[in-house]
């Protein structure tokens, strides 16, 4: 079958439907997904209002979701999981619903850890240097940043 040619409306149901149930999504994927299906504006805003009433699809549960599985996984930072949310359209409520998911004696904790795990692992010699490699790191992965200087000092003064 040609990968190009339009499908039913029927058939793209199906599939969106499929892949929703798959894993959680947001909207924007969603639309892309239905757009690469050849579909007319009209059929995609009849298909997500279908995903909507048939719990399909669901960003609130998607915000917390995305959220607390960054964190967990990939060791974000609040201001990270924020913007990429934000980059999935997602709105500010929904955003800050999602962050409130992350329990904060957990935040606080993993942040200790990883800093601490991190720092002795950097092998730099340069104290201005592995200050620097320590600080970008953890900005990247969006942690505060009046948290990344403090923690910075304190495990410099350690050592």
């Amino acid at each position: 079958m040609d990968s190009n040619a339009p499908i039913s409306y029927k058939d793209a149901l199906r599939k969106i439907e499929h892949f929703c149930a798959y894993q959680e999504r947001c909207h924007q994927e969603v639309e892309a997904k239905l757009y690469s299906y050849k579909l007319s504006a009209h059929e995609i805003a009849e298909a997500i209002a279908h995903l909507i009433a048939q719990n399909y699809l669901n960003e609130e549960r998607f915000a917390c979701l995305f959220a607390i599985s960054k964190f967990h996984q990939k060791k974000w930072g609040k201001n990270r999981i924020s913007q990429e949310l934000k980059l999935r359209k997602i709105s500010i409520y929904l955003i800050n619903k999602g962050l409130k998911e992350i329990p904060e004696h957990e935040y606080t904790f993993t942040f200790e850890q990883i800093t601490q795990h991190f720092w002795d692992a950097l092998a730099e010699k340069n104290s201005l240097k592995k200050r620097k490699k320590f600080c970008d790191y953890f900005l990247r992965k969006g942690w505060e940043s009046d948290w990344i200087y403090e923690k910075a000092i304190e495990l410099e003064k350690k050592n």
